[in-house]
């Protein structure tokens, strides 16, 4: 597949990535009543094949969220595990007084639930950019080496490029890391961001 981006578009990539991370720090701060931080790090177009090169190592767990509308393709948020455990506290603080208690199925929901919540948050940065809803499948558990999530989810597109951003969410007292890998179908992709520059001619 062959793909003319105009490098002056990148601007407007980065600044798509800065608003869906935007939204994320939000969710995040009306969560933990704290001021979260998320900050884009990298903004890439890299080949689906060096991708797990492009990776840290280690497990990660999060979700999978699938794009029904444009520009379709899938959004990641995982989590290292020690974040992991982080969040479960979050998510079941009021409901649980000793976390030793916490089932390894109450563990994965509350990370699903916060990845969710992160992911959703990511994906309304987007829609209020774009100016269209944008509705998303319901999201899917992953827990493996980041590589392979990451490679997988790449996979599931038709795509030999992937947009990839990487970014790293702050939430002060708790000292969480997060990621977030977006997968558009970059034909829709570009051809929308295309639509904005005219527009904002």
């Amino acid at each position: 597949m062959t793909l003319q981006v105009d490098i002056r578009k990148l601007s407007f990539i980065n600044e798509m990535a800065k608003v869906g991370t935007n939204g994320v720090a939000d969710n995040m701060s009306k969560l933990t009543g704290e001021d979260a931080q998320m900050e884009v790090t990298k903004t890439n177009f890299v080949d689906v094949d060096d991708i797990k090169s492009q990776v840290d190592p280690g497990n990660r767990i999060g979700v999978r969220v699938r794009l029904l509308d444009p520009p379709h393709g899938h959004i990641l948020i995982l989590f290292p595990e020690e974040s992991a455990k982080k969040i479960t506290a979050i998510m079941l603080r009021d409901v649980v007084d000793d976390m030793s208690d916490v089932s390894s199925k109450m563990a994965r929901s509350a990370v699903e639930e916060m990845g969710t919540m992160m992911s959703s948050g990511f994906i309304d940065g987007w829609a209020d950019v774009l100016g269209r809803a944008i509705d998303i499948a319901a999201p899917q558990l992953v827990y493996a080496p980041t590589g392979e999530i990451v490679t997988r989810t790449a996979g599931l597109g038709s795509d030999d490029l992937a947009l990839f951003f990487d970014s790293d969410l702050t939430v002060p007292s708790y000292q969480i890391e997060a990621e977030i890998y977006a997968f558009p179908d970059l034909e829709e992709f570009v051809e929308m961001v295309n639509a904005m520059e005219v527009q904002s001619a």
